[in-house]
């Protein structure tokens, strides 16, 4: 049964023992990380084509720059890797 309703399960946040402190951390960092607030906060007002174009290329250009970082860290961080200087 709930794997039809997989959507409204991942926005679920359950309150145990009254702690709505925590359920509502959890829920902001869901609505983050699902670009939320982004989409709203770009819904308030009219945004003009060249501005949007210019937004959308940052942001392809911005992920780009992050995925090949994160890849060149992972290459740095890997821990078996053939010593470049074999004399040391």
């Amino acid at each position: 049964m709930w794997n039809v309703h997989s959507r409204f399960l991942a926005r679920t946040v359950w309150v145990r023992n009254g702690e709505v402190d925590l359920a509502y951390r959890a829920l902001n960092r869901i609505l983050n990380n699902e670009d939320v607030f982004k989409t709203a906060r770009l819904w308030e007002r009219y945004e003009k084509p060249f501005r949007k174009r210019g937004r959308l290329c940052y942001e392809k250009a911005h992920e780009i720059y992050n995925n090949d970082m994160e890849r060149k860290i992972k290459f740095l961080m890997r821990k078996n890797r053939v010593n470049p200087w074999p004399w040391n």
